[in-house]
């Protein structure tokens, strides 16, 4: 819960910078996976939950978006 929280706080860009580095890890982490030197395979599942928390505040915050711009052509058009 506390984790949402933090990512609902952060800012549009952010967010992006945050996801993209738990993209980058994520990648390191298969890489080490694959080559056979990543000790903790627990990381490995932890970051893919940060990326897709990191996903599902982002569309969120585009559904919302979209929301409001429905709500304000309505607006205008009654």
């Amino acid at each position: 819960m506390a984790r949402s929280k933090a990512l609902s706080d952060l800012g549009d860009t952010d967010l992006v910078e945050q996801l993209n580095d738990a993209k980058e890890q994520l990648f390191n982490l298969r890489f080490q996976l694959a080559t056979g030197q990543l000790e903790n395979h627990s990381r490995l599942g932890k970051v893919k939950r940060e990326v897709a928390r990191a996903l599902t505040e982002i569309r969120a915050r585009e559904i919302a978006a979209a929301e409001a711009m429905d709500a304000a052509e309505t607006e205008e058009a009654g």
